[in-house]
């Protein structure tokens, strides 16, 4: 038997297709009651353009497996944060091409945020060729969520998906 969250599972992201909505994390939940089927997406930000597109499709793979009573809501609480990006999604950003965002792991409400005068240099390895000698092209990439990278040793180009 097919289920509601077996299906929403499987819904890609609009902006990286190698990604389920489930690889992301932005799949939150997904309940079924009395033929009803509720999903609780959380956007990757409040801004997050994508999210009408995510939504129609949750609905359009949820209605063609059978569902006819779809709700998606949007859950900002708690935020999104790209540590919610699965294994197998970072794996496959790094398969396209696009570096992974490094883990953040934040303490939450109430936690000491150290305080420098200079950004902190980010060390984000070639998705290429794994060197860690990059630079940064340009804060934005293709989306907001992505910024722009040259690798140094192979001098390809990359995007990387940004810590949030």
């Amino acid at each position: 038997m097919v289920t509601a969250r077996s299906v929403a599972e499987q819904v890609r992201d609009p902006e990286l297709p190698m990604l389920t909505l489930a690889d992301l994390g932005v799949l939150r939940d997904v309940s079924e009651s009395d033929g009803r089927v509720v999903v609780s997406l959380t956007p990757t930000y409040s801004g997050c353009p994508a999210m009408d597109e995510m939504r129609a499709d949750v609905v359009r793979a949820l209605h063609r497996a059978g569902f006819a009573e779809v709700e998606v809501r949007t859950v900002l609480h708690p935020p999104w944060t790209s540590d919610w990006i699965s294994e197998r999604g970072r794996n496959r950003l790094t398969e396209a091409g696009i570096a992974p965002p490094q883990h953040v792991v934040s303490g939450g409400a109430g936690t000491a945020v150290p305080l420098t005068l200079e950004p902190p240099r980010r060390v984000v390895p070639c998705p290429r060729c794994g060197s860690r000698d990059t630079v940064s092209l340009s804060a934005f990439g293709s989306t907001a969520c992505r910024s722009l990278r040259r690798c140094r040793a192979c001098e390809e180009p990359f995007e990387h998906v940004k810590e949030f």
